[in-house]
Parts: C-alpha cells; sequence; structure tokens
C-alpha cells in the first residue's frame, strides 16, 4: 500500500490483522482527503463525519478481537439516490433536497453489516436521467483525471469519488449505463448486475424496468467482494463462446477506443468468435430506451413535476418534455425496437458465451451543454436485455484520460464475467491512477 490514496480491501484487512492501521485511522485519512480534494471534484453531496468515526470505533474493537467482518473498517459512499440513514435522499434533485431517509436501503444495510463504514453520499446527475453529472443543485462532478471534465453519469459522484482515493468503493445506479460510463471515463471497475439480482428497496427510480444498483472499485477483486454482500454469487463458469457485434460504425468511436477494443480482442483470438446483428440502429435503440425511462420517470415524479416546476433544471425539462411529447406510434415503435434488441441479445448470449464491446465510444470531455448523444450506445444494450455487464479499464488515450471495454453475459453469469474479466484486465493492464493532485490541475 505505498500509494495511501489506493488502499483496497484486501488490503485493508491484512493491514488490521497485522494492527499497522485501525480503522479509525483510515478513516480520518479518507476525511481529511474528502476535505482536502473533493472541493475541487464535487463528489460528495453529504459527508457523514460523525457517524462514520462511530462505525470506524466499532471496527475497531472488531479489529481488536479478530473478529473482522469481509468489508471491515472500509470506507464506502453511496449515491444519491439510495437511502443512508438521516442523509439527505435526493437524487440530485431540487425537489427533494429537505426528505432524509428515515432508514438504510437494503443494500446500504448489508455493506454496513458486513462492516463497511459509510462517509456519506455522491453527487449525480439530476434525477439519474443524464450521463455528466453536470449537477445544476449540488454542483458539477469533475473528473480527477482532468479537471473540467465529466467523471460521466449519472454515477458521476460514484466513479470520481473511488478514482480519487476518497473511498476504497461506492455504490451506484445503473438505468442505461449509469455505472459502467463513469466507471470508464475515470478509468476503474463498475459493474450492472443481472435484472433483480439486487434489492433495489430504498432506491429513488428512473425505470423500475431497467434501474440497477452496482459498485465501483479500483480493482476487480474489491468490485467482486462488495458485489458478494450485496447479492448471492452465481456458479462460476467459463465461457467458451466469443460475441461481437457485426457493426458499431454509427457510434463513431474515437481512435483510443477501437485501440483498447482490438487489444482485448486479441487477448481472446483463440477463442471460437460469432457476429451478432441487432436489427434497428443503435440511434434507434438509444432513442427506444431513452423515451420509455423518461416516461417512466415522469410517472415516478407525479404531480410535483407542475407543482415544483421551478426546481427542475431547464436541462431535464426539456428532456421530459421531449419524451412526454412523443406520440402513441412512437411508443409503439420504441417497445417493438426495444422487445426485437432484447431478444436478439437474450437468444444469442447463452450460458456459453459472452459479448465483448467498448464500454462508452468516447473518453470523458469539457463539461458543455451538448454532450454526446452516443454515451450509452454500447452499455444500454445490457439494460435492455436484463443482462450483467462488467466495464473494464484499458488503459489512457493521447490526452491522458481514460477508455475502457464491456463484457456483458448471460443472466446470471456475474461469476463468470469477473473470471473473464481477470484474463484481460492482466493483459491489458489498464488500470491507471489519476493524478494525485487533483485540486492543481486545470481543464
Amino acid at each position: 500500500m505505498s500509494d495511501r490514496r489506493l488502499f483496497s480491501v484486501a488490503g485493508l484487512r491484512a493491514a488490521y490483522a497485522a494492527r499497522e492501521h485501525t480503522p479509525t485511522q483510515i478513516v480520518a485519512e479518507h476525511l481529511a482527503r474528502i476535505d482536502e480534494y473533493d472541493p475541487a471534484l464535487k463528489a460528495y453531496i453529504e459527508v457523514d463525519r460523525d457517524r462514520a468515526i462511530e462505525a470506524a470505533a466499532v471496527s475497531d474493537q472488531h479489529c481488536a478481537k479478530g473478529t473482522l467482518r469481509t468489508l471491515e473498517g472500509v470506507p464506502v459512499a453511496v449515491k444519491a439516490n439510495i437511502a443512508v440513514t438521516g442523509l439527505g435522499w435526493n437524487a440530485g434533485m431540487q425537489m427533494r433536497r429537505a426528505i432524509t431517509a428515515a432508514s438504510d436501503a437494503e443494500v446500504v444495510a448489508r455493506l454496513r453489516g458486513a462492516g463497511a463504514i459509510v462517509l456519506g453520499t455522491l453527487n449525480m446527475h439530476e434525477a439519474a436521467l443524464g450521463a455528466t453529472s453536470d449537477n445544476p443543485w449540488f454542483g458539477r462532478a469533475m473528473n480527477p483525471h482532468r479537471l473540467g471534465h465529466t467523471p460521466g453519469g449519472s454515477s458521476g459522484g460514484s466513479a470520481a469519488a473511488v478514482a480519487a482515493g476518497l473511498c476504497v468503493a461506492a455504490l451506484g445506479t445503473d438505468t442505461l449505463g449509469s455505472v459502467r460510463i463513469p466507471a470508464a471515463y475515470t478509468g476503474i471497475f463498475g459493474i450492472k448486475p443481472t435484472q433483480g439480482a439486487i434489492c433495489s428497496a430504498g432506491l429513488v427510480p428512473v425505470s423500475e424496468r431497467f434501474d440497477c444498483i452496482g459498485p465501483l472499485a479500483r480493482s476487480l477483486d474489491d468490485l467482486q467482494t462488495v458485489l458478494g454482500t450485496l447479492m448471492k454469487p452465481g456458479e462460476l463458469s467459463r465461457p467458451r463462446r466469443l460475441l461481437l457485434l457485426d457493426t458499431f460504425e454509427d457510434l463513431d468511436c474515437e481512435p483510443a477506443v477501437l485501440n483498447a477494443y482490438e487489444h482485448a480482442l486479441k487477448l481472446l483470438h483463440e477463442w471460437p468468435c460469432q457476429r451478432i446483428t441487432l436489427q434497428d440502429t443503435a440511434a434507434a435503440i438509444r432513442f427506444a430506451a431513452f423515451i420509455v425511462a423518461a416516461r417512466e420517470l415522469i410517472s415516478h415524479l407525479g404531480a410535483l413535476r407542475e407543482e415544483r416546476a421551478q426546481d427542475i433544471s431547464p436541462e431535464l425539462a426539456f428532456m421530459l418534455g421531449h419524451a412526454e411529447s412523443r406520440s402513441e406510434a412512437d411508443l409503439t415503435n420504441a417497445e417493438k425496437v426495444l422487445a426485437r434488441t432484447r431478444a436478439t441479445l437474450r437468444d444469442a448470449l447463452t450460458a456459453d458465451a459472452v459479448l465483448l464491446t467498448p464500454t462508452t465510444p468516447q473518453a470523458a470531455f469539457l463539461h458543455n451543454p451538448r454532450p454526446p448523444v452516443t454515451q450509452s450506445g454500447f452499455t444500454a444494450l445490457a439494460n435492455i436485455g436484463g443482462l450483467p455487464a462488467l466495464s473494464i479499464p484499458a488503459g489512457l488515450d493521447q490526452n491522458g484520460l481514460p477508455v475502457a471495454v464491456q463484457l456483458v453475459g448471460a443472466p446470471d453469469s456475474e461469476a463468470a464475467l469477473f473470471g473473464l474479466g481477470r484474463e484481460i484486465d492482466a493483459g491489458l493492464r489498464g488500470y491507471a491512477p489519476p493524478p494525485p493532485n487533483h485540486k492543481d490541475q486545470k481543464a
């Protein structure tokens, strides 16, 4: 643990067992890092300082007795649309700013039960409907690899905090890519589990049809350990067939993204390979998923959308209005597109197959009013199919910004994705921590 920003779960357990550190010391270090670096990153919305210190003292006792739990003394943080007792449960929305969670979401309770220490709640894209985390109410979250650039979204604060060492792991949520897009942009690991595999009680929903809670971490080992506290592990099996999209030219991938994808593909050159064809264009699939998700969010907001119109940003109001204005014919067509896409993916992704794609078509970009519309071009497929998907960092582009690849598996194949992910990660060696002095960076 030479870089004290980058503690791991296993490293902390070993340090605690050897009495080299205590949870109280580790929590104090993380709180100090938050104080120093988060004013520039704006990864956190709220820091639960006193309760974190109290929880660390309890973990100290477990360490002293030798009764370490799975995540004993591991500092974590939670996206602000997931309930954390006593903290704001705002989902990045001004209209929910006054709402405080009365109890922990099931996933948070599981983390605490495993010994994790919750440091606070994390910034996100407003209402989780967007992929930049440029939040008008709680601040513009920044990418620790380059200030001024997006960390992705909607779980941008989760990814930024993990990448910058402001927590060891974090919870995010993924509707059309909202864990994996920020994982890719910040150069860490993120997983969207099989739809329904993790309890969503305590989550402010966008689309119950697509929403999944998922963790982000700086290593596959940490990611798998955290995921294992949230859901039952599946059977470990190794896929035998590699699936590729027959084309994704319409997503206009950046050269560094394509190079990373080709590198990952070469690592699997001995695998039998099959190309699959989606009947609809990437643009049509993205549009269909957006319309369905946004209209479901409209139904969740209900009358508050009009009653608290001043508390909805122009961007969110525009997106909701755009979705609401679609005709019945548009909605019918969207459902047909989603059904065709889901069927194609499910038919192809049997238990012996895995799909390899880039995670995003681009690296992180400067915050601007018109972000690329293609960000979820690859990630949305797993949500539409209800399938697990893992994002793996694949190095840096010419500007020093991360790129990533994605593995999508059959339902309940998370263990298999981790197994194959380790093989690819060993070949790519793509993880690179951001520069240590985030507050001193220039955009």
